[in-house]
């Protein structure tokens, strides 16, 4: 069995959280959101008959799938239609609309716009979402953006059809779609002593016509990545340009929740913090990083280039790592725990021992530039079925540019603060259920 020091009993997916409640509302000094998991008990789309080792799975084939839309997205030279990454299984309180209207949305990292299904909606061009869609008529607040204006010029897939309004139309990666209008409207969370953060004239899709699988019974998307439409870079004035994410274990997940911090509340304070440029390429959705190397103990593997070489990504269960780059880290692996090895039946984790195996995980050096981050087991190994498995995985060996992804399963334990102004992502290893 793994031998995990006590504070590393630690099992946590972000491949699908709640962000449920508001805790701090002054949108100057900042403000927090608990995160709760779809699949913990405490989510209210919680699916008691699925086991942790059918969601462990579930999550790393999506990790697979987000990978090869953004190997898509990053490979195209000329954009016609915007395709973007499918959508992450992150849900999100918060509410549209004066009188507010509660929703939960998924939170994604790989896209950018805000959208909502929108009434009127005929059930052929709408999932169930198991609450009546966003009715914007009934919102004194509401406002569609026309054709020319700054918003809708920043959409690539615009178009003006009979009418001045802003259309929309967005492809998902699993060809999940949205089309709607371009809306403004206020947008609130709620606080937890019942203070409200609200934020008006923020920009959002009202979706009519919407299709497809998005992960979970959501009123629609929220867009955290870089783009100038996403919702932190619309409330970046406000929030001091800069947000930050602690993720919890699993095990923990039904007595205390993940937290997405806003403003001066995300600074990182605690010692231990390390700090990493933002490196920026297209499409700007993407937050990219340079990583240099990876050590075990006094031997360090490196990439063929390191430049912008890969995305962090909450919304990715995996690690995923350039082909080569991994084929050069998985022997250093064997050869720290030294057992036998045993191979996984599906094909998805590439280095697995079994269940009984008594092995001692190392502990593993990400060298960002300028950041060296050190992941203990929980970030790097999990049980899955009979098996205990490393969650960094390989890129395929047929892609011609390929990117890597530092996935939330390594980001577990940490704070990790995004400054949007200084170009810089920083770490900090945190009890993530005390924050």
């Amino acid at each position: 069995m793994m031998h995990n020091p006590p504070f590393l009993v630690l099992t946590a997916i972000l491949s699908s959280l709640v962000i449920q409640s508001v805790v701090a509302a002054n949108a100057t000094s900042g403000f927090s959101v608990e995160l709760i998991h779809r699949d913990s008990a405490l989510s209210p789309f919680y699916n008691s008959s699925l086991t942790t080792s059918e969601i462990l799975e579930k999550n790393a084939l999506h990790s697979m799938d987000r990978l090869k839309a953004f190997q898509s997205l990053i490979d195209q030279k000329t954009i016609q239609s915007l395709v973007i990454p499918t959508a992450a299984s992150y849900l999100m309180k918060l509410s549209f609309g004066s009188p507010p209207v509660e929703y939960y949305a998924v939170a994604d990292t790989g896209s950018d716009v805000i959208w909502i299904q929108c009434a009127p909606c005929p059930q052929t061009q709408c999932y169930s979402q198991g609450s009546s869609p966003f009715d914007p008529q009934k919102s004194s607040t509401y406002q569609k953006l026309s054709c020319g204006s700054k918003p809708c010029q920043e959409l690539n897939t615009k178009q003006c059809v009979n009418t001045n309004d802003c259309q929309y139309t967005l492809i998902y990666g699993d060809n999940s779609f949205t089309m709607g209008i371009l809306s403004t409207d206020t947008l609130t969370f709620d606080s937890s002593t019942g203070q409200k953060a609200p934020f008006p004239t923020s920009i959002f899709g009202c979706g009519y016509n919407n299709q497809g699988n998005f992960g979970s019974p959501a009123a629609g998307i929220v867009g955290l990545g870089g783009g100038p439409l996403s919702l932190v870079s619309q409330l970046a004035p406000q929030i001091d340009n800069r947000f930050s994410y602690c993720l919890v274990p699993h095990s923990a997940q039904a007595q205390s929740s993940s937290k997405l911090i806003f403003g001066q509340e995300a600074i990182i304070s605690q010692p231990g913090a390390v700090s990493t440029p933002l490196i920026t390429k297209n499409p700007t959705t993407f937050y990219f990083l340079s990583l240099e190397g990876v050590s075990i103990g006094d031997k360090t593997v490196q990439p063929s280039s390191s430049q912008g070489n890969i995305i962090i990504d909450s919304g990715t269960t995996l690690t995923i790592l350039e082909s080569n780059f991994y084929n050069s880290l998985e022997p250093l692996v064997k050869a720290a725990i030294g057992a036998e090895t045993v191979e996984d039946p599906r094909g998805t984790y590439s280095l697995c021992y079994g269940a009984q195996t008594d092995i001692n995980v190392p502990e593993m050096v990400f060298h960002f530039t300028g950041a060296s981050l050190r992941l203990q087991p929980v970030n790097t190994f999990r049980s899955i079925r009979n098996m205990q498995c490393l969650t960094i995985v390989s890129t395929s060996s047929n892609d011609a540019n390929p990117i890597s992804i530092f996935g939330n399963y390594a980001q577990i334990n940490f704070q990790v603060e995004y400054d949007l102004q200084k170009r810089t992502v920083s770490f900090a290893p945190t009890d993530c259920t005390k924050q």
